[in-house]
């Protein structure tokens, strides 16, 4: 295969991606190629990453348990900092028990793994994430789509099949930012018959979750948290058959045991909700100075605030302009948004300085012109 034609084309599109290393960690400030940052564009939505407290957590993690978990769960890696995580986590969001994946990708994957001979239908919003799709495409059924959050299309879509169904939805979808309406398609599951489930991967910890009985609920721990991992909670009879069967919980390496002990005290930071207070304070003073700059912001009462360009090769522009003016904001291009829809994805975070979104907004504004 000619790969070196291949990604000539990437490039002549505008869809050529390429890494930036960073020489510090999350933070508001990043320093990339020795230039000092302003950070837009990561998920550590509530500042934890780097709080004192986690990382001293982390630090009392490794000397306990060392720094691999050394197995998977099923063999000897499952020890007492993932049980205690996983009961947190099952007390945390008011579900019977939770079980612990090492991403959220793999989370997705395992469910559907597991879920493969028990489905005879699956129903996804348009705008789903690329591993709920991939999950998909694994246990071998047609790829069904439903207009994005729109309820009447669901609902017509799910009058229309027979059998055993499986509804899934972001939670808050990566890319806008806006959020499912999971009390309509509650009322869509119970009059069907149809499991629910969720990818709350961008609201956890910073919503309060929405969790319909006997559904399936998956979160991840590297963004609001801080830290890395995913978990699947709901009925105890759904995690111990998920257990028995997800090919990616049963065939890997159990995430670090430290990291573990580290998340415990993002969920318990997470609890007394100082860090989302301020992350709520900034996404009200975000939406309202973009307003009053006339800025074309989508309204997103999310962490995920979206500046839709359009071309891809406009959005590189825009990217760079504010890049060389201090701001690091990545360039969303298909095929990880339809085309035509190109855009800024500003994250916001609970570290954030009001004097900081009013530089970006600003520098924003005069890039436009």
């Amino acid at each position: 295969m000619d790969f070196s034609q291949k990604l000539s084309n990437l490039k002549q599109s505008h869809l050529y991606r390429s890494r930036k290393i960073s020489e510090n960690t999350q933070n508001t400030q990043i320093i990339i190629n020795g230039k000092s940052l302003i950070n837009f564009c990561s998920n550590d939505y509530l500042s934890l990453a780097r709080h004192p407290q986690v990382k001293e957590a982390f630090k009392q993690g490794i000397d306990k348990f060392g720094v691999g978990a050394g197995a998977s769960h099923l063999i000897s890696g499952h020890t007492l900092a993932h049980q205690a995580l996983e009961e947190a986590l099952a007390d945390y969001t008011g579900q019977e028990k939770a079980v612990l994946f090492s991403t959220g990708y793999m989370a997705n994957i395992g469910v559907f793994s597991a879920l493969k001979d028990e489905l005879d239908w699956v129903l996804q919003d348009k705008l789903n994430h690329a591993s709920l799709i991939d999950a998909n495409h694994l246990i071998g059924l047609p790829l069904q789509r439903y207009l994005h959050n729109n309820i009447i299309s669901l609902e017509k879509k799910t009058a229309k099949q027979s059998g055993q169904g499986l509804i899934a939805t972001d939670t808050v979808f990566s890319m806008d930012g806006d959020q499912a309406n999971i009390k309509s398609i509650e009322k869509i599951v119970k009059k069907s018959g149809t499991l629910l489930m969720q990818d709350d991967a961008h609201g956890f910890g910073v919503f309060e979750s929405i969790i319909p009985k006997n559904s399936i609920y998956m979160a991840t721990l590297g963004k609001a948290a801080g830290t890395m991992g995913a978990f699947v909670a709901g009925d105890e009879d759904l995690i111990d058959f998920l257990i028995q069967k997800s090919r990616s919980y049963i065939y890997t390496t159990a995430i670090a045991p430290a990291l573990c002990t580290a998340t415990l005290k993002s969920l318990e930071l997470i609890r007394q909700g100082e860090q989302n207070a301020k992350l709520l304070a900034n996404i009200r003073y975000f939406q309202n100075l973009s307003k009053a700059l006339n800025l074309p912001i989508t309204n997103s009462n999310s962490a995920i605030q979206p500046f839709i360009v359009g071309s891809s090769e406009k959005v590189i522009y825009l990217s760079k302009k504010l890049l060389n003016a201090g701001f690091y904001i990545s360039a969303i291009r298909p095929p990880t948004v339809p085309k035509d829809t190109a855009r800024l994805r500003i994250t916001l975070s609970a570290d954030h300085t009001q004097n900081q979104i009013k530089q970006l907004l600003t520098q924003l504004k005069h890039a436009l012109q």
